[in-house]
Order: C-alpha cells, then sequence, then structure tokens
C-alpha cells in the first residue's frame, strides 16, 4: 500500500514521512515499507506503550502540530 502511494504521488521513501498515532498499524507500515516514521501521541498510543514493541519510530511527538517545529 505504501508504495503504491509513493507512486501515485510521485514520491520517494527518501523524501517521505508517515505519521500516525498507531505503533500497530501506522508505524509498522511505515517500518516495513523503510519510510521514516512520525509518531504522534495525541491518539491511541502513549509513550509507555513503545517499548511493548519490537520497533520504534524515528521521531515522537505530542502531536501533529509539534512537526513544523521538526523541519
Amino acid at each position: 500500500m505504501m508504495r503504491n502511494a509513493l507512486k501515485k504521488l510521485g514520491c520517494r521513501r527518501e523524501e517521505t514521512a508517515i505519521v500516525g498515532d498507531r505503533m500497530d498499524t501506522d508505524i509498522i507500515a511505515g517500518v516495513e515499507a523503510e519510510i521514516t516514521t512520525v509518531l504522534v501521541l495525541s491518539g491511541v498510543t502513549q509513550r509507555e506503550d513503545i517499548s511493548r514493541f519490537a520497533y520504534c519510530p524515528n521521531y515522537v511527538l505530542n502531536g501533529v502540530g509539534d512537526i513544523v517545529s521538526r523541519i
């Protein structure tokens, strides 16, 4: 799915990030597609949940509003 989306958008994975609030869907999709991952803590997954997974996001932010300050 991620590869099809990148192709449709005309983007390369090296210049793309997937932003999501769920480790078990959003972040794993990015990890498997080798896309930079950004977990936002304003949704389902909380900071203390991250250690339960065998993988981790590249970045952890409080919410999507924090993305701008990281660019």
